[in-house]
């Protein structure tokens, strides 16, 4: 028997090594007699303690080794974190809360309710569109019947340089000019057809009723006009000798008004009904907008000669 143990010494019930009296711990595997395996990673001491109120028997000594350090277990001890890392996984805690954050704001913004522009509206003159040209804008017709280019006596090719006292030199000035006069404001137009400067008053309208304008053309109970001739096969062409320029129409369907009146292929019609015709658009617009079976004059320049030709429209 070991000398260091003294009668009645206990062996640990884990591993059977041979353990002092008063030990409760094995310093061989860390068992804890009665409650298993311990759990304490500090060494056991005991210090400035009066030998007789060390445990281990009734006269108060103790085995030198009773209160050696002892190791738990291997695989037992726990492990401990140092202020510093403490500190680096508590920024890292923060940052990663910061960045969710920062996403769920940046995502509430995105699906929250649409920006809404309010754009005040703006003004309509009643013409297809306008163009840059030479001098000013242009357009290829008025549109619809009764809007307010149509009732200033404008028409398709005519070149409109100012508007209620501004000079007009591009598409986007005209825009502009538009959008800034109120609707139903009457203006004056200086515009120039056939080189010749002329003037007139214009009120613009909303497009609310350019649609309602254009819905009663559509539905009108007349129909539309028939003239007879194929008006992809057609071309603008100045006039020789003037500053006026006409359709050529080069392809006129037989047994059909315009035929039957006796205009032929290659004639240049300058009027229609009344109106000038300076545009291939123009002259389209003026024959659906005639009255069917209506007789209508129709001026055109076969060569040098100057024709007034009565058509008896038809319908479509």
């Amino acid at each position: 028997m070991n000398p260091q143990f003294e009668a009645g010494a206990n062996n640990c019930g884990n591993c059977g090594t041979p353990m002092p009296a008063g030990l409760r711990f094995c310093r061989n595997c860390g068992f804890r007699l009665g409650e298993g395996a311990a759990e304490y990673t500090e060494t056991v001491r005991f210090q400035n303690v009066a030998p007789g109120n060390l445990p281990g028997n009734s006269a108060g000594f103790a085995h030198p080794t009773a209160y050696a350090p002892m190791t738990v277990a291997p695989g037992r001890k726990r492990r401990r974190f140092s202020g510093t890392t403490w500190m680096f996984i508590g920024l890292l805690v923060f940052f990663v809360l910061a960045a969710a954050f920062t996403s769920v704001v940046k995502r509430n913004r995105s699906i929250g309710p649409p920006r809404v522009v309010f754009v005040a509206p703006r003004s309509y003159a009643g013409v297809d569109g306008f163009e840059t040209t030479d001098g000013g804008v242009t357009f290829e017709n008025v549109e619809p019947a009764g809007g307010p280019a149509d009732l200033a006596g404008l028409v398709g090719g005519d070149i409109i340089t100012t508007v209620d006292g501004q000079p007009v030199h591009s598409d986007d000035e005209m825009s502009e000019i538009l959008r800034r006069v109120p609707i139903g404001k009457t203006v004056d137009v200086v515009y120039v057809r056939d080189g010749q400067t002329k003037n007139t008053k214009l009120t613009t309208i909303s497009k609310q009723e350019m649609d309602r304008l254009n819905e009663v053309m559509a539905a009108r109970p007349e129909g539309r006009g028939r003239f007879g001739f194929d008006d992809d096969d057609t071309e603008r062409v100045p006039i020789a000798g003037t500053n006026m320029f006409g359709v050529k129409v080069n392809d006129i369907s037989p047994s059909l008004p315009a035929d039957m009146a006796g205009i032929k292929n290659g004639d240049v019609i300058i009027e229609f009904d009344g109106t000038p015709i300076r545009t291939v658009e123009e002259l389209k617009s003026r024959v659906n907008r005639a009255i069917p079976y209506q007789t209508i004059k129709v001026v055109v320049m076969r060569g040098a000669e100057k024709l007034e030709i009565p058509v008896k429209m038809g319908k479509i």
